[in-house]
């Protein structure tokens, strides 16, 4: 059995109370990011999966009262959309971070028409998406934010979004 530290905890954050956003158009790779770099230590509330708000909120308040680390996995693509998850999140004491799947509308087409039927989106509404998406800030309470883009051959890759030095 493996033993984990303090210095270990320092390390990978294991105490650390977190809220992380996802912020893109559907079919960017928003679960496949979750399941590859959170579902070991954070929980997933997506609305598609849990088909209301009221169930989303009631998970979202548990993760709050529980102190339990968690990833929205929505499109969140409005800075009001965005808010009824940071205000609550910071006035619980998460530290938020954003990750911004850089919006490629017609790669997301193409992502989505590969699905399986059952989970695929109209493609109208990727497009819908795209036209009211707003880049994400620091100052809408956001500690951190990374600019997420698919790697050419599979994976991804994170980089420091551009605006969160320069509006920090």
């Amino acid at each position: 059995m493996t033993r984990v530290t303090a210095a270990d905890r320092r390390v990978f954050h294991c105490d650390e109370m977190e809220a992380v956003l996802f912020v893109g158009l559907q079919a960017a790779g928003k679960s496949t990011f979750y399941r590859e770099r959170f579902f070991d230590t954070h929980v997933r509330i997506n609305l598609d999966m849990l088909r209301t708000r009221r169930r989303e909120a009631l998970l979202l308040a548990a993760c709050l009262e529980g102190q339990q680390r968690f990833v929205v996995d929505n499109t969140s693509s409005t800075a009001a959309e965005r808010a009824r998850y940071i205000a609550p999140a910071r006035a619980a004491g998460f530290r938020v971070v954003g990750y911004y799947f850089l919006p490629e509308p017609r790669a997301c087409a193409a992502r989505n028409a590969a699905r399986p039927a059952d989970r695929r989106v109209p493609a109208a509404a990727i497009f819908g998406t795209a036209k009211r998406l707003e880049p994400p800030a620091p100052a809408e309470g956001f500690d951190a934010l990374y600019a997420v883009t698919l790697a050419p051959g599979g994976g991804f890759v994170v980089a420091e979004w551009p605006g969160a030095a320069a509006e920090a």
